[in-house]
């Protein structure tokens, strides 16, 4: 029987950690005895603290009578549109399977498959967004005409000054660039073309996102303290450059924007690898692990919680001179690199998330298989 073990407990767990769904194991009681990644990534909570805690203390159920069903734990459970609410992490709408462990008294399996998550990570229709963003599209040329026109500014300044300012200089030269792939990216979005993607550094994007509005704000220093939790074994992720760059300026500027009237405001950058998400391709069909995770945080008041459900629909902003457009171009350029992009509020830390998810650039995954299969 120890030999048997052996040989099949690392590969069940094994099994376990790779399932995109949230796999909790309830020991009599309904106390989490263990969980998976993803159980980690739903909960928000590690597996050291989810352990010994019980069921009810870090989800609670809109209706009580499936609770009470769950106790029954000699009977299988399963149930579809559930609304629950997670501590510290809001509501969501989650089916769930409950089943009891063969042969041990008590004990039940618990899967969680988060509909919350599937909304925020859907598919594209593309029709009105498209319709929306073809103004880019007809004002190319006017706005490139400028655009030259300061690119070569910029040379010029560069034989002027000293090595010391030459970085501004080399600055504005890059982001003229970047703004003019840009336009040519939005002018192909009502044909619904996608920039070719390559392994990108995110932390190289993010710094040079964090480059950018610095520069931006040199003359009015702004009062937000921006933090970078960034874990440097991160492989190289699957993107397009100037599409990350583009989306972190618009995000962290966001957020800067929405905590900077409240004491000591913040804004977080922070990278992770979170194992256990998953979404299938609307071209292959083949599902597509989403492990890198860029997490933007600030601790603002929040979006108005009636218009959190619709902020990636174009025309729809909190700011009184705002259009609207930035976050559906931001989701846009996302689902172009295959990722997704999710929003959450924390009310009990004060905090809103923004969560960016991409993949792995392709020779990267396979060393990473490679390494986890011992070849």
């Amino acid at each position: 029987m120890s030999l048997l073990s052996r040989t099949v407990l690392p590969e069940a767990n094994r099994l376990l950690a790779s399932l995109p769904h949230a796999v909790i194991l309830l020991e009599p009681g309904l106390r989490i005895a263990s969980v998976n990644p993803a159980a980690e990534q739903f909960f928000g909570q590690s597996l050291r603290r989810l352990v010994g805690s019980t069921l009810a203390q870090v989800m609670s159920f809109s209706d009580p009578r499936l609770l009470e069903r769950l106790n029954d734990f000699e009977t299988p459970v399963s149930a579809r549109e559930v609304v629950v609410a997670l501590k510290g992490r809001g509501a969501r709408r989650i089916d769930i399977n409950v089943a009891p462990v063969a042969d041990t008294l008590g004990w039940q399996v618990l899967t969680i498959h988060d509909n919350s998550a599937t909304d925020a990570l859907g598919d594209d229709s593309g029709g009105i967004d498209n319709a929306v963003l073809r103004g880019p599209e007809i004002m190319a040329h006017e706005i490139k005409n400028p655009l030259a026109g300061i690119r070569g500014a910029a040379q010029l300044l560069a034989r002027k000054v000293d090595e010391r300012d030459r970085a501004l200089t080399d600055l504005i030269t890059s982001e003229v660039d970047r703004i003019a792939n840009l336009i040519d990216q939005m002018q192909k979005l009502s044909r619904r073309t996608t920039s070719p993607v390559e392994p990108c550094n995110l932390h190289e994007a993010a710094r040079r996102a964090i480059d950018v509005i610095d520069a931006a704000s040199a003359t009015q220093p702004s009062p937000v303290r921006l933090i970078e939790e960034f874990d440097p074994s991160l492989p190289a992720v699957l993107g397009s450059p100037d599409g990350l760059v583009q989306v972190i300026i618009n995000l962290v500027s966001n957020a800067m924007e929405a905590c900077r009237e409240v004491d000591d405001p913040r804004v977080t950058i922070r990278t992770r690898f979170a194992s256990g998400l998953q979404l299938h391709t609307t071209d292959s069909g083949k599902p597509v692990r989403l492990p890198v995770e860029l997490r933007i945080s600030d601790n603002g008041p929040g979006i108005d919680p009636s218009m959190r459900d619709h902020i990636f629909e174009p025309f729809v902003t909190t700011k009184k001179s705002g259009q609207g457009l930035g976050l559906p171009l931001v989701r846009k350029l996302v689902r172009d690199m295959n990722g997704r992009i999710t929003h959450e509020r924390d009310e009990e830390a004060g905090l809103t998330h923004f969560r960016l998810h991409l993949p792995l650039a392709r020779e990267t995954r396979k060393k990473l298989m490679k390494w986890r299969s011992g070849t």
